[in-house]
């Protein structure tokens, strides 16, 4: 591969995944003023991890961050599946490998191998980098719904047992601190809602 044809491939990737800013989530941004997407999402998480890595067990700050930035991605060909929306597992799964397959695929051969590693290994959620990644994942929007008066939780009827069922272990999982933090602050939220 050519250097000139490697850019070709690289920025065919980037301007691909510029389609992510079009992807809207349930969560809205935090001053509820409209609903946050993608791309906003990703950078947000990759903050998160970069300001909290310190609560994350023998994690590398550095490749949570990474898995962050890439983990949405195929969500410009699956679109968002909100976590209390009830959704079929297997097919969702299926449209994001392939996905996954055609997004990273317009990389060149060594970054889409590199790429799609990081993302199949926040997906299977065993590492403690990617459990602290999945963690800061399910974090970062209660974290919006606190600031935003309930957000998606008045959506989708969220409360206390099944948002612990559907974020709090994940959270607790992989940031045993950050869910100490917020679990009593979302107890408190839905118990008035």
């Amino acid at each position: 591969m050519t250097q000139a044809s490697r850019l070709d491939a690289q920025m065919a990737f980037l301007m691909e995944a510029d389609r992510l800013k079009t992807i809207l989530r349930a969560t809205p941004i935090a001053d509820d003023s409209r609903r946050e997407n993608s791309a906003e999402h990703s950078w947000h998480l990759a903050l998160f991890a970069l300001v909290l890595g310190e609560h994350g067990a023998d994690v590398s700050t550095d490749r949570v961050i990474r898995m962050l930035l890439l983990h949405d991605l195929v969500e410009i060909d699956a679109g968002d599946v909100p976590i209390y929306g009830d959704v079929d597992t297997a097919a969702i799964e299926a449209r994001e490998q392939a996905a996954a397959d055609r997004i990273f695929g317009l990389l060149p051969a060594d970054q889409a191998a590199e790429f799609r590693a990081l993302w199949e290994e926040f997906e299977a959620n065993e590492t403690p980098d990617a459990r602290f990644a999945k963690s800061v994942d399910r974090f970062q929007p209660p974290n919006l719904n606190l600031a935003s008066g309930g957000g998606s939780w008045r959506d989708y009827a969220v409360d206390w047992p099944m948002f612990e069922a559907r974020v709090g272990r994940k959270i607790a999982r992989g940031a045993p601190t950050l869910w100490g933090w917020i679990a009593p602050k979302v107890r408190a939220f839905l118990s008035r809602a």
